[in-house]
This record gives C-alpha cells, sequence and structure tokens, in this order.
C-alpha cells in the first residue's frame, strides 16, 4: 500500500483511517521518471493526474515551432486537461514529468466506480478541485496583469521551491520572457530578502 498516499488522505481528509486504508486499496498509484510524456498535444486525455510528489509541466508547441510553458503542477495538485478529458477532444497541451513523479492516476471509468463505492470521496475530490481551480484562476489573472519582474516576485512567494526545481529555460516560458530576461531579473531581485537561494 502507497505510504505516500495514506499520508496525504490522513492529512487532507476527514475520513477515518480505516476509510482511508479501504479507499488507497482501489487508487492507482504510479511512479513515472523525468521526461515521460504523459499526454501529447493533439491526443485525447484519457487519464487524470494528482501529484504526491514530483512536477508536472503543461505546455504546447505553437504554429512556429516553441514550446510555451502553461504550468507546472506539484505536489498535492490535480494535473489534468479537462476540457480533452471530460469533452474527449483532442488535447492543446503535452503533460511531461519534470521531476521523477509519483501520481494518482484515475480515469473516467475507475472515478465512477470509486465514488459509487465512497460517496463521500466524490465529495472531497470535488471540494479539492473546486478550491485548486478558484486559486489557480486568481493567481492567473493577477500573474498576466504584471509586468515580467513583478511575476517573478510573485513566483518566489507564492512558489518559492518551482524556482529551483525546473529547468530556466522552461520557468522564463512560464514567466513570458526570455532565459536572458529571467538572468537579469534574477540578478537584480538576488539583492532583496525575497529571493530565495537554492
Amino acid at each position: 500500500m502507497n505510504k505516500d498516499l495514506i499520508e496525504f488522505m490522513e492529512k487532507s481528509t476527514s475520513l477515518s483511517r480505516e476509510e482511508i486504508i479501504e479507499i488507497a486499496k482501489n487508487i492507482v498509484v504510479n511512479r513515472y521518471s523525468k521526461k515521460t510524456q504523459l499526454l501529447r498535444q493533439g491526443e485525447v486525455a484519457d487519464k487524470c493526474y494528482f501529484v504526491l510528489a514530483g512536477c508536472i509541466r503543461q505546455y504546447k508547441i505553437g504554429d512556429d515551432g516553441r514550446e510555451v510553458t502553461i504550468n507546472f503542477f506539484t505536489e498535492n495538485q490535480a494535473a489534468v486537461i479537462f476540457k480533452s478529458y471530460k469533452q474527449r477532444t483532442p488535447s492543446e497541451y503535452f503533460l511531461s514529468c519534470v521531476e521523477d513523479s509519483i501520481v494518482i492516476e484515475g480515469d473516467l471509468k475507475s472515478e465512477e466506480d470509486m465514488y459509487s463505492k465512497f460517496p463521500m470521496l466524490e465529495k472531497i475530490t470535488r471540494t479539492m478541485i473546486e478550491q485548486n481551480f478558484g486559486e489557480e484562476q486568481e493567481e492567473r489573472a493577477s500573474f498576466m496583469a504584471a509586468v515580467p519582474e513583478e511575476r517573478f516576485r510573485m513566483l518566489l512567494k507564492k512558489r518559492p521551491g518551482l524556482i529551483n526545481r525546473v529547468p530556466q529555460h522552461q520557468l522564463a516560458s512560464y514567466l513570458g520572457i526570455t532565459p536572458e530576461s529571467l538572468s537579469r531579473i534574477k540578478k537584480r531581485v538576488s539583492k532583496d530578502s525575497l529571493f530565495i537561494k537554492p
């Protein structure tokens, strides 16, 4: 039985230990190596993921052939392209492991079976998704309205560990700037107490 999953559920739910152990027996937990492609642009997403450990990048390749990083999903975040997963349409994005990752992996059929077997799990899952989605929407709106240096500072404040976990060119793409601009911003910000060094 997966220790990471048990620990996460004990911290994140009000379920009893017995219920958690029973649910854990029915949940698929997989480990993926760094650089594993979980979903490719143009494929229909048939799985959803919840990160217990590691980091998954969401990105796309534009018409000009450039990679554009949209998001990074780390511990306790769901990594799923909802439109493709729920509506069975081709995904506009890739999902790829930036680090070795441990994830809860599900599909629509297993979700339905689990919710039928454990009705409380559906409520818990929905609450977590709604909360994560609401927070992400607010953060994304602020992020998009900010200039690059403000975006970097926001990232330091909200997700400080991410700075040292992902390749700098991917981080620059996420911030909407070039790697060279990111280096200049890091130098300026490094003089402030906010900057977190490895």
